[in-house]
């Protein structure tokens, strides 16, 4: 699914560049552009966001 249709950017790219060590919004607009034409996938991008780094912090606390 496209998440910025402006910069053609898919949750799958998303979702890697957090899986690399993206943690913010501003690291994912220097990787994609998210946001830096219409704006209208910010919220979206920032859901995925937070939801992929609970992802990580409940496999990190399984872990230990």
């Amino acid at each position: 699914m496209y998440v910025c249709i402006c910069n053609r950017v898919s949750d799958k790219e998303i979702k890697a560049s957090i899986q690399d060590g993206a943690t913010t919004m501003r690291e994912l607009y220097k990787e994609h552009s998210i946001g830096s034409q219409c704006g209208k996938c910010c919220q979206c991008a920032k859901k995925l966001l937070n939801s992929e780094l609970i992802k990580i912090a409940d496999t990190q606390v399984q872990v230990a």
